[in-house]
């Protein structure tokens, strides 16, 4: 999925548990424990990783039920390895499959955080609460 001359691969699959964790708190989201990353990263219906040099530096993921809703999350990519277009690049992965195998009437949502939503944009995501809708969550 990369050119010759780029140092970057984007390969189909999810990382492992402590590539994941350090991904995670290495582009400034929250940790995750351990024992939830392994029960969820197999739950994955697709997922990209990005590797530098055979090392993780990025990934995103899709998860959901494989037919009526799917949520986009863990879209992160390593601070020293922003600003070369790996977000975009995860983020059309990830869209074309769903564009591949997800059924069109299936709702695709996401939680966008700060700028990132500009990103999201480019790909068809809009603000729910343009559309009668809030986004909520339950804290843990």
């Amino acid at each position: 999925m990369t050119s010759m001359s780029s140092p970057y691969e984007i390969r189909a699959g999810v990382p492992s548990v402590a590539d994941f964790r350090r991904l995670r708190t290495g582009a400034g989201l929250s940790d995750k424990a351990a024992e939830a990353a392994a029960a969820g990263l197999p739950q994955t219906w697709y997922g990209v990783v990005v590797y530098h040099r055979g090392v993780p530096v990025g990934m995103g993921r899709v998860v959901g039920d494989g037919g009526t809703v799917f949520q986009v999350v863990d879209m992160c990519v390593l601070p020293d390895h922003q600003g070369q277009g790996l977000g975009k690049q995860i983020m059309a992965a990830l869209v074309a499959e769903l564009d591949r195998r997800a059924p069109a009437t299936a709702y695709v949502s996401l939680v966008a955080d700060g700028p990132a939503r500009f990103l999201y944009e480019k790909f068809g995501f809009a603000d729910v609460a343009g559309h009668g809708s809030i986004g909520m969550y339950r804290a843990g």
